[in-house]
């Protein structure tokens, strides 16, 4: 399974490598990723492939949340499919 992970805060150093050790930890692959910053905020945006994570899609989505909130970070993912139906025109 594919899923969009995205990652907004105010810039400061050491987001990128924070989050992408979390997806690591987990066995999570990133197949792209996309970062930019809007004046002070920093945002990020990944596909990722969840094939090798041995978490449940809730659970990693709890976790992503938590973990982010600890360094003041909103951080959400989205099932791939889920996201595509959303945004089909």
């Amino acid at each position: 399974m594919k899923a969009i992970v995205s990652v907004f805060a105010r810039d400061r150093k050491g987001i990128t490598a924070y989050i992408t050790a979390i997806l690591a930890e987990n066995g999570i692959n990133i197949l792209d990723i996309s970062q930019t910053l809007m004046q002070e905020f920093f945002t990020m945006i990944m596909l990722v492939d969840l094939a090798d994570c041995p978490l449940d899609f809730g659970a990693l989505q709890k976790l992503l949340k938590e973990r982010g909130a600890e360094r003041g970070l909103s951080v959400h993912i989205q099932r791939q499919d889920l996201f595509d139906a959303m945004h089909k025109v």
